[in-house]
């Protein structure tokens, strides 16, 4: 099977949209992920034996349940309002009980330490700015990392989310890792568009459409003026070589821009 670095999925009958899987095009990310829309009253249950899971709010109102505990959380959108994800460890059994219509993002990888669950909060993930006033300002964007090898030592992946702000670049200077990366993409609006670029492909980034960038691949993006673009960023350990913010390597071409001042 021919390993892909961008997708156009869409959502089955049931709800479920697959990004990566271990076994299809873009196994290469080492993760399982996948989207849910969920009807209110709707209930699904996750739990996988070997494996950390990691369920993120896109948007609308759940109740989680998890080791005899329980919250209730809600996000008007990606845009608007900070992140909720609830972390767990194989065995550990998550329930997502739709109070409204809703969307989650589902991350799972291979992790067989035990460590306690937590519930991430949007005080816990808060937006900052990146690159403000460099590269002409048009490569400002909010950045969070809701957990990391520094937030969670424990874990094999890394959860986070980038709002590009109109017209702006996101992932510049052009960077790359040993790591594999996952991005999905979503747009304030419908018809919202931008570009992904995946080492030596680009690719037009649509509402719902995501890129599997292979380590060692350059991956700058962009979304057109008029639109905010919003990414989940999603990373996967390497064994012995974690992704680190000091791993992330930027295009040694392109360092003369960090001292360029326009006349």
């Amino acid at each position: 099977m021919e390993e892909k670095v961008f997708g156009y999925p869409s959502f089955d009958e049931t709800g479920e949209e697959i990004l990566c899987t271990y076994d299809n095009e873009y196994r290469a990310m080492l993760m399982d992920v996948r989207v849910y829309r969920m009807r209110t009253g709707q209930t699904r249950e996750f739990c996988r034996s070997g494996e950390e899971t990691a369920v993120l709010l896109l948007s609308g109102k759940i109740a989680f349940g998890w080791d005899g505990q329980s919250a209730t959380v809600s996000r008007k959108d990606v845009f608007t309002e900070g992140p909720y994800a609830l972390h767990v460890c194989s065995g550990t059994a998550i329930t997502v009980t739709a109070v409204e219509d809703s969307e989650i993002l589902v991350q799972c990888t291979h992790n067989d330490a035990t460590f306690a669950a937590k519930l991430y909060k949007p005080e816990d993930a808060p937006w900052g700015y990146s690159c403000v006033g460099k590269f002409g300002n048009v490569a400002k964007r909010r950045v969070n990392t809701i957990f990391d090898k520094d937030i969670a030592p424990y874990s094999n992946m890394v959860l986070g989310e980038v709002l590009n702000d109109r017209g702006n670049w996101s992932g510049y200077l052009p960077h790359r890792h040993p790591q594999p990366e996952c991005y999905y993409f979503k747009f304030d609006r419908p018809e919202g568009f931008g570009a992904s670029f995946v080492g030596d492909q680009v690719f037009k980034s649509v509402d719902n459409s995501f890129s599997a960038i292979p380590g060692e691949c350059l991956h700058p993006q962009a979304v057109a003026p008029g639109f905010q673009m919003y990414t989940c960023w999603m990373i996967r350990h390497l064994d012995g070589d974690p992704w680190l913010q000091s791993t992330r390597n930027e295009d040694e071409r392109y360092l003369w821009l960090h001292d360029f001042k326009e006349d």
